[in-house]
């Protein structure tokens, strides 16, 4: 765990319009990628950095077969590793180099798992923040979060990543935005995966309404 997904993508769409997307943690081939296309998602997330502290080398791969098959707004996510020995600029530098030749829109901050976070809130403050700092010289920035997930690795009053879109997840199936409550100083989102783990044209995906 868009282009606006892309900022040229915020622009284009009209209020009134409901956009659905995938994001992915695995090789994608174009010929899945198409069927997804014709399932009526029009933006793909993909992963480009692991957790355990490197650049996923799929991602490459999967936004272009994502492109190829005919797909506009691809943007990537950063699963990053703050007990790494690697700091958070480091992390981001990979990621981008290993990106390196491929286009995408824009980078997001996958904020999750207690365990792969430092107990206290004050050093994974710091880290998040170095690593706003790391992908905003790249690209714009997003943050990936759930009320839970911030409140217990960030600490529930931090709004370090306030100005920056929000990407929340909670599973109820529902694509919309009226189950969402304020939380780290957002008043309201900019996206939502609203469930995950789910299987199209043979994929693992997660699904998001834009």
């Amino acid at each position: 765990m868009l282009l606006a997904v892309c900022v040229v993508f915020l622009l284009g769409l009209r209020l009134s319009e409901a956009t659905k997307g995938i994001d992915v943690s695995q090789l994608v081939y174009p010929s899945d990628f198409k069927c997804l296309k014709e399932a009526g998602y029009d933006f793909v997330i993909v992963r480009a950095y692991q957790s355990l502290g490197h650049p996923d080398s799929n991602a490459i791969h999967t936004i272009a077969n994502a492109r190829e098959a005919g797909f506009q707004y691809i943007d990537v996510y950063l699963f990053p590793c703050p007990k790494c020995s690697k700091s958070a600029s480091e992390q981001v530098s990979e990621m981008v180099d290993a990106l390196s030749g491929e286009s995408y829109g824009q980078i997001w901050l996958d904020i999750e798992g207690s365990v792969y976070w430092h107990s206290s809130n004050a050093d994974n403050q710091k880290f998040f923040e170095d690593l706003l700092s790391a992908a905003g010289r790249h690209k714009p920035t997003g943050v990936y979060a759930s009320e839970y997930q911030w409140s217990s690795i960030m600490g529930l009053n931090y709004t370090g990543g306030y100005s920056h879109q929000l990407w929340y997840a909670h599973y109820d199936d529902d694509p919309s935005f009226s189950d969402f409550s304020p939380f780290g100083g957002w008043r309201r989102p900019s996206m939502k995966q609203y469930a995950g783990d789910k299987t199209q044209c043979g994929v693992g995906v997660d699904l998001n309404y834009y």
